[in-house]
């Protein structure tokens, strides 16, 4: 299951997916993370809700994203919110697939942001290289089964149905991965075509968001896969700043260095051009502790 249409447009899919695992594998050895850009395609996201939602103002933003220095294109049809609205499959690839099929002969990558096996299904078919669930393929039995037939770059996230204060993140992680990396096998994802999410913001109370956050660098040191951070604007930061949603870049910005630092090998972000912004100058500073662990010359 890939792109639909001609050979030539099959092999310029395996070619763009293979250019995306290539380019994600560099940001992951050098700490120097992709930029992924939000769209949201949904009249209730959190952040963004509405302003994007017709076909034509939502190609137009995603191409502002790129201008701006996006290297994927993260596109949504249901909110993750709590308390959003459900979606049904349908709905949702009617918002999504029409925006991808207009990028997908643009230079950025797209990713699907879908929890749900047929809108990852028909997004790659429209041209998605990646395909982003929230859920790690614990929401839909069959996500598992398209993330392997379709060869698409697979983002596993961590995430809960309930808060418990006295976990423990670390051991969390382990278990939580663990069991997704073993179903994946299962399933004949291909283990250079995934990605892990800490999913801050998702289960967890405010110290183990920030905690998820510290924990990149373990996640890389024990499982050796890029790592995708998503905590944009988040309501984290309301509430740990009473900043309201429009307020939150420089937390946001704060927080994705430190990701940055511990080795995210994508940010996930609705304010494209300050990131890149940051990470070049954050790049040209060097990781913290990168220069002490250099060789002597003698």
């Amino acid at each position: 299951m890939v792109a639909a249409g001609s050979a030539m447009q099959k092999a310029r899919w395996h070619d763009r997916r293979d250019a995306l695992v290539a380019a994600v594998r560099a940001a992951h050895e050098t700490y120097g993370p992709l930029i992924m850009g939000i769209l949201n395609t949904t009249p209730d996201s959190f952040s963004d809700g509405g302003q994007h939602g017709g076909p034509d103002q939502a190609v137009a933003h995603a191409r502002r994203l790129v201008t701006d220095g996006a290297a994927l294109i993260d596109i949504g049809g249901e909110s993750t919110r709590p308390g959003a609205d459900f979606v049904p499959a349908s709905e949702e690839i009617a918002r999504t697939r029409p925006v991808i099929l207009a990028l997908c002969d643009e230079p950025q990558f797209i990713s699907i942001d879908t929890y749900k096996a047929s809108v990852a299904r028909e997004a790659v078919r429209a041209g998605a290289v990646m395909i982003n669930d929230v859920w790690g393929m614990q929401r839909d039995p069959a996500m598992a089964s398209v993330m392997a037939e379709s060869g698409a770059v697979a983002v596993l996230m961590h995430n809960r149905e309930t808060i418990d204060p006295g976990l423990d993140l670390h051991d969390e992680f382990r278990r939580y991965f663990d069991a997704l990396l073993s179903q994946a096998m299962r399933a004949g994802i291909r283990r250079e075509h995934i990605m892990l999410d800490p999913g801050v913001g998702f289960g967890k109370t405010d110290p183990q968001n920030l905690e998820s956050i510290r924990l990149i660098s373990a996640l890389r040191e024990e499982y050796g896969m890029p790592v995708l951070l998503g905590l944009s604007r988040k309501s984290l930061f309301g509430r740990l700043l009473g900043r309201a949603v429009d307020e939150r870049l420089a937390a946001t910005l704060a927080a994705n260095l430190c990701g940055m630092a511990r080795g995210a090998s994508i940010l996930r972000v609705h304010d494209v051009a300050p990131h890149v912004d940051a990470v070049r100058i954050a790049s040209l500073l060097g990781r913290p502790g990168a220069e002490s662990r250099k060789p002597a010359v003698s």
